[in-house]
């Protein structure tokens, strides 16, 4: 039997000197001239985490699965081989360690983990596919009645409630009907985790990963909706004065108000200091909005903007920057913006339909005098960066329910499709696609939970979100291919539902910063370096 702990102890060692690498290199040049060093160094880090949440879930979890066990040996042999060897930062990117001069280190990981990379898992992957096709899956209870209980009751909501319908949306561009989202109100799903005393249920990032993955899995617009809530919620509760909370936070939590965020420019993508639109007060003590907004997630039909804008015009950067919460009424199929002095234009998507982007233009829009968050000027780019955490680690487990639906699809396809008189599950190529997909969901999926529960700790996790972000993202994506590959010419068919996940989980890798910044964001905080 594999020891694992011996494995990650050595892994954790190769982690150590590629910091220690990355961190002589940062002494002599600025971390953007390194991102190559620096980005690889994240994704070996990020590698190591998973490693350590995947070890912790299977010895939670104890031994009487053997899926676990199949599922993390191949992990530890999968990730170790990617440290020695390359790690997959982009579809032709690979980091190498002798990018960072690790090629001893590696050797040394290599030789302690001899067992791993020498043995040859076909018969694994074959079992492991096998079981999934038996009804067999992972072990995912996290040893709480009440968290088993909310992951069962939204399974339940979204087998019955989303998944029929999705498919059809998503060829449609229809907004999730209100029906819907009035039934996920009635879950709780929009107050999560803004206080019970304002309506909300008070609960914490980990109970809003298993709601987000769930409905996730039935489709990520379902998920992303209460992302715009989390997103809403997170920055009222932080920042917010009391009569801000005490008006808005009820509403989201009921459903009765759906939020939008609305920060990103045209020509403006992770720089927002260079941010444009302007708000000014008005001669009656209001603010007076001008400029123009891009890829505006569900910008039509919400009733609330938390919109980041220039306020004070003599600061340069970040520092002219506030948060304003702007009521807008709802738009309709045909009158989308009804707002005197806002206008929009739809932006056309491979998926991620019926969320709907949007173009947004804002000529002399008014906002109440105290739309200011927190009554403070000056506060924007704090506030928003405040709500980062959260919102990453709410995408990373959007990947998740993504990343499951993927491999849902592949291996009812795999089992149902027979080729030369037997189900394609038995061809290798397939049960590997299989097999490494699982391995894919479940270390993404601990992962996420690993972030929400340092957020939940009171831990500052930014470096534990984007990890979740960053691994959860190419989890998505990299199952959804491997599905469409197993579908083949038919995953290719609109007809077919992973035609959609593939586009759904392409979009994960960009929004709530690309994997790009991601890897910045990871490297930096453990490195630090030169601006």
């Amino acid at each position: 039997m594999t020891d694992y702990r011996q494995a990650l102890g050595a892994a954790q060692d190769y982690r150590a000197a590629a910091q220690a690498a990355l961190a002589a290199r940062l002494a002599e040049s600025p971390i953007d001239r390194e991102q190559r060093a620096a980005h690889g160094f994240a994704w070996v880090a990020t590698t190591v985490a998973t490693l350590e949440a995947t070890l912790d879930w299977h010895e939670a979890a104890g031994e009487a699965n053997p899926v676990d066990a199949l599922v993390t040996n191949l992990a530890f042999a999968e990730g170790i081989a990617q440290l020695t060897g390359g790690l997959p930062m982009g579809q032709n990117e690979m980091f190498r360690p002798a990018d960072l001069g690790l090629t001893a280190a590696a050797a040394k990981l290599a030789d302690g983990c001899a067992a791993l990379l020498e043995a040859d898992f076909a018969a694994e992957r074959a079992e492991l596919a096998q079981l999934l096709a038996d009804g067999q899956w992972p072990s995912e209870t996290l040893h709480d009645a009440d968290l088993d209980a909310i992951r069962e009751q939204y399974r339940r909501f979204t087998d019955a409630e989303i998944l029929p319908h999705a498919h059809g949306w998503h060829l449609a561009n229809a907004l999730i009907p209100d029906a819907t989202v009035a039934a996920m109100a009635e879950l709780g799903t929009f107050g999560v985790c803004i206080p019970e005393a304002y309506g909300g249920l008070g609960l914490g990032k980990l109970v809003m990963c298993i709601v987000t993955e769930e409905l996730s899995r039935g489709w990520i617009g379902t998920g992303s909706l209460g992302t715009r809530s989390e997103i809403a919620g997170e920055l009222i509760v932080l920042g917010g004065t009391e009569e801000q909370k005490t008006h808005w936070l009820p509403k989201i939590a009921s459903g009765e108000i759906l939020p939008t965020a609305v920060f990103t420019e045209p020509d403006v993508g992770s720089d927002l200091g260079a941010l444009q639109t302007r708000a000014r007060r008005g001669p009656d003590g209001g603010w007076v909005i001008d400029g123009a907004k891009n890829w505006i997630t569900h910008a039509a039909r919400s009733d609330l903007m938390t919109l980041l804008a220039r306020t004070l015009p003599d600061e340069k950067g970040y520092a002219g920057l506030s948060m304003l919460l702007v009521p807008k009424p709802r738009g309709s199929e045909n009158a989308p913006f009804p707002a005197d002095g806002m206008s929009g234009s739809e932006i056309e998507v491979l998926g991620y339909r019926g969320m709907r982007e949007y173009a947004l233009q804002f000529d002399g829009m008014t906002a109440p005098a105290d739309a200011l968050l927190g009554g403070e000027e000056g506060q924007g780019f704090k506030q928003l960066m405040r709500t980062f955490e959260g919102a990453r680690i709410q995408t990373a487990a959007r990947a998740v329910g993504v990343a499951r639906r993927a491999l849902e699809l592949g291996l009812d396809y795999a089992t149902s499709r027979k080729q030369f008189g037997q189900a394609i599950l038995h061809f290798p190529r397939v049960s590997d696609k299989l097999a490494m997909s699982l391995v894919d969901f479940v270390t993404a999926r601990e992962l996420s939970y690993a972030a929400a529960r340092a957020k939940d700790g009171g831990k500052r996790c930014d470096i534990e979100a984007g990890m979740a972000k960053l691994l959860g993202a190419r989890a998505a994506w990299s199952n959804a291919d491997a599905s469409l590959q197993i579908h083949g010419g038919n995953g290719y068919a609109m007809e077919y539902e992973i035609s959609r996940v593939l586009c759904d989980a392409r979009i994960l890798n960009i929004f709530e910063g690309a994997a790009e910044i991601q890897a910045q964001v990871i490297a930096r905080g453990l490195v630090g370096g030169r601006n």
